[in-house]
């Protein structure tokens, strides 16, 4: 069991001009470069300078909305357009060196096979960077869009308050079985199945690629993936889980998991329920990397963070997001990042509120001021993000006879 991080882990979270509704309207925002990879690049290499472990880039099935302010999409202020999130990851693999890039795929309405394939690509042209955030796709607005299965009509209000209860543990087991099925394609090929002995004209060992032959009540998936085992053997796979239902999901299926403490007393209490979690689906082996959201709207040169936040607010409205919102100094960043630190957390990813404004604060005063603490890493001393989180790096093929 490999141990875990002698440091936190620092993540950072990327989405369209920042998480603020109002960011795009910004002075340095560049809401016409939100479809322009270099965009992308640039943000990806800002990230990488500040020496933080990974990137996720955000992702949806359907139009991007804010489920709290605009759940029905109406709104015309908002960001409303993405990009394919692993096409953008592997759009900035070729460009960074050293940071993990993990874009949200989403389930239920994709093909595991393609799943598969395209995050396997990442890993090996990321040299083993890939990682992967599931994310599940249960709204009837996202079914509509491919019209293939129908769904029951629930809006996001319905899930918070609990209706639709049913049908919502049976789209996260569909995840669970989804990510499983990934997973064992990553394996259908052994490490050494491509020999390219052209002496014998034999490009692969057949017998070290072996089909799946899942069957499930959703899908079913024979394989083999036509791509060869990623470079990490598993790229890292992570969840965003607020409840019960996904916390189980990531303690069954996940390395590592994304949570939302609102304060310390919250910080404390998840925790023990993603512990609780793994207790009942009966995990083995590495326990949860389990890493806090944090939005941040920090200070800069002639503003604090607390007037930045009620300005953009005025150009919006308030700001109501699932995870902290925290306005401040690299100090009072830092004082947070202990104190879940010390509760037990692996980390943190920060969500800035602006870009690029708040992530260039993160690398130019919060990460030194955290280095300082002891609080994140000073360098990348792992070629890979499973070897960068603590993960074992030597991960055993299911396929493989045992030797």
């Amino acid at each position: 069991m490999s141990e875990r991080p002698t440091t936190p882990i620092v993540a950072v979270a990327l989405d369209g001009a920042g998480w603020h509704p109002a960011a795009w309207r910004e002075e340095a925002a560049r809401p016409e470069a939100l479809t322009d990879g270099a965009y992308w690049v640039n943000l990806a290499r800002r990230a990488e300078e500040g020496v933080v472990d990974l990137v996720t880039f955000e992702d949806s099935f359907g139009v991007p909305v804010d489920p709290f302010a605009d759940p029905t999409g109406e709104r015309t202020d908002r960001v409303r357009v993405r990009l394919d999130a692993e096409l953008v990851a592997a759009r900035v693999a070729p460009a960074t060196r050293h940071v993990g890039l993990v874009p949200v795929v989403t389930t239920i309405h994709t093909e595991p096979f393609h799943v598969s394939k395209a995050l396997a690509t990442l890993d090996h042209t990321s040299h083993g960077r890939a990682g992967w955030q599931v994310r599940v796709s249960a709204l009837g607005s996202d079914a509509a869009l491919t019209g293939r299965r129908d769904v029951p009509d629930l809006t996001y209000e319905d899930y918070l308050a609990g209706r639709g209860t049913d049908y919502v543990a049976a789209q996260f087991a569909e995840a669970a079985a989804v990510v499983e099925t990934v997973r064992a394609l990553w394996d259908s090929w052994e490490d050494d199945a491509e020999i390219r002995d052209v002496a014998t004209r034999r490009f692969i060992d057949a017998d070290k690629v072996h089909t799946v032959d899942v069957e499930t009540s959703w899908f079913s998936v024979r394989g083999p993936s036509i791509t060869p085992r990623p470079p990490q053997g598993q790229p890292v796979v992570t969840a965003l889980a607020h409840a019960t239902v996904p916390y189980e999901l990531a303690a069954r299926t996940a390395d590592l998991v994304f949570v939302t403490p609102h304060d310390d007393a919250s910080a404390a209490s998840i925790l023990a329920e993603v512990r609780e979690a793994e207790e009942r689906v009966g995990r083995t082996g590495q326990p949860l990397r389990v890493v806090a959201d944090l939005s941040v709207v920090l200070d800069t040169a002639g503003e604090t963070g607390a007037a930045r936040l009620a300005r953009l607010d005025a150009r919006a409205s308030e700001w109501t997001t699932d995870a902290r919102i925290l306005t401040g100094s690299a100090a009072d960043v830092a004082v947070v990042v202990a104190a879940w630190t010390d509760l037990g957390y692996d980390g943190v990813r920060f969500r800035p509120a602006v870009l690029p404004d708040d992530l260039d604060a993160l690398v130019d005063d919060v990460l030194p001021e955290l280095r300082a603490r002891g609080l994140a890493r000073t360098a990348y001393d792992a070629p890979t993000l499973r070897g960068l989180l603590g993960l074992p790096t030597d991960v055993p093929n299911r396929f493989a006879a045992a030797v």
